[in-house]
């Protein structure tokens, strides 16, 4: 793991900054917020408007002078201050208030898989912002293994499927630690853009800003699978003429338009496997991928996994939130290491 259990039991509060959704963690508490990480700024005056879920639903419906912003992309933090202001208001002055009476305030963070040295900084900046004394990074794929049950420091092999919205990260996890990793750079959000640029080129129709899952509203029953549906209508504006109209969408042509950000998922997969023991590929033929984040809920994306890998694939319980879980319990002291004591000669 990035930092030791010990080290995290020490924590007062932990955060899981993406690019979707900021989620907070107080020990003792519980999850405290799951809201969307935007913001809507005054552009004249710099005054903050609203946050996470009204901020979101003012995206595309405001004045020019009012401008709605995220300052988390890809798992980044791309404007300290922006996220700082941001994760003020989302806490709240009474949980600040209670967070500011604890001597030497430390915090956790998730990281994504191999991060670089500016992102984790300014993560820990983000935070000391905050209050925090101390902050400790944990990677998002440590903590989303943790956050949905999967024996993680035990010496058996589980697989992991991050799905983020900007990120898909895999990994291969034993003892505590990776045995093989990658990170993709295809999340929810590319599905998303190859949808509306469907539309937008084969029908001339563009989606509304909040349509944030148009491919759910393109898809029903059994989604990207071939078994769905043959045809869907979609609302939407048209792109020559301004107003609004329906048209009728083959699924089969959606599906093809969005094979491409797939196919990556699928070859990240694959390069994982393919740097993985023997031996623990064997394991994971009867055990299989659990995925996680908000992603994971796509319809049919679990189907279409299970017959490219031909393995088990399985969505945790609450995908979107597995990671901050997986941080609370750390923080709770709820995960045991497992002890391995050295031989005597």
């Amino acid at each position: 793991m990035t930092v030791s259990l010990e080290q995290l039991r020490r924590c007062h509060f932990a955060v899981d900054l993406g690019a979707a959704r900021t989620r907070v963690y107080v020990r003792g508490v519980g999850l405290v917020v799951d809201q969307p990480s935007a913001a809507a700024v005054n552009t004249r005056t710099g005054a903050l408007i609203a946050v996470g879920e009204f901020a979101e639903r003012m995206t595309g419906r405001t004045p020019d002078y009012i401008k709605v912003v995220r300052p988390v992309s890809g798992g980044t933090v791309v404007d300290i201050e922006m996220a700082q202001r941001m994760l003020r208001h989302l806490l709240g002055d009474k949980t600040r208030r209670m967070l500011r009476r604890k001597p030497r305030l430390r915090a956790a963070a998730c990281a994504p898989h191999a991060a670089d040295p500016l992102a984790r900084r300014a993560t820990i900046e983000t935070l000391a912002g905050l209050g925090a004394r101390r902050v400790e990074l944990v990677d998002t794929l440590i903590a989303a293994a943790v956050g949905c049950g999967l024996p993680v420091e035990r010496p058996e092999a589980t697989m992991i499927m991050v799905c983020g919205a900007a990120a898909t990260q895999v990994a291969v996890l034993s003892l505590g630690s990776f045995v093989a990793a990658a990170r993709v750079p295809v999340g929810g959000e590319a599905v998303d853009h190859a949808v509306v640029q469907h539309l937008r080129h084969q029908h001339a129709l563009m989606l509304p800003t909040q349509s944030v899952r148009p491919l759910q509203l393109a898809l029903s029953g059994n989604g990207i699978t071939e078994h769905g549906p043959a045809s869907a209508e979609i609302h939407g504006r048209d792109v020559v003429t301004g107003r609004a109209r329906s048209v009728r969408v083959d699924t089969a042509a959606v599906r093809e338009a969005i094979q491409t950000p797939l196919t990556a998922v699928l070859d990240g997969i694959g390069q994982v496997l393919r740097d993985c023991p023997p031996d623990l590929v064997a394991d994971l033929a009867d055990r299989g991928i659990t995925m996680v984040g908000g992603s994971a809920l796509l319809p049919g994306f679990d189907q279409m996994l299970r017959e490219a890998t031909r393995m088990p694939v399985h969505i945790a319980e609450r995908p979107d939130i597995c990671a901050a879980q997986g941080l609370g319990a750390m923080l709770e002291g709820r995960i045991e290491p497992l002890a391995l004591n050295p031989l005597a000669a």
